[in-house]
């Protein structure tokens, strides 16, 4: 693993990094941990892994730049997803997932 990233193993949230063309790059334990076989899943096409709906967003989310945040709840657990394109040397290199579990309810704080 890259020494400069190797910090992002044992984080206590899940991170999938895929490349322009959707390959899956790398995910962390908790990825690994969070998809069913998830050590194939590493060289494949994360398109094969969405809807259709779901890969266009991504193809949106990589061309445009601009990320994408949701939550859900899934097997009773609320996470927050966010969606970022990734850059190597200022080019657009791909997308970057991060998914943390977050309490139902959280406070809410403004700081202006």
């Amino acid at each position: 693993m890259n020494e400069n990233i190797a910090f992002l193993a044992e984080l206590p949230f899940a991170v999938t990094v895929c490349d322009t063309n959707g390959t899956i790059v790398y995910m962390n334990k908790k990825s690994q941990a969070t998809f069913s076989g998830a050590d194939s899943l590493i060289g494949k096409s994360l398109f094969e892994c969405h809807n259709e709906n779901s890969v266009a967003r991504i193809k949106e989310i990589m061309s445009s730049g601009i990320p994408n945040s949701y939550t859900i709840e899934k097997k009773g657990i609320k996470k927050l997803i966010h969606q970022s394109t990734w850059y190597n040397e200022g080019k657009p290199s791909g997308l970057i997932e991060i998914s943390i579990e977050i309490p139902f309810e959280m406070p809410h704080f403004i700081r202006d």
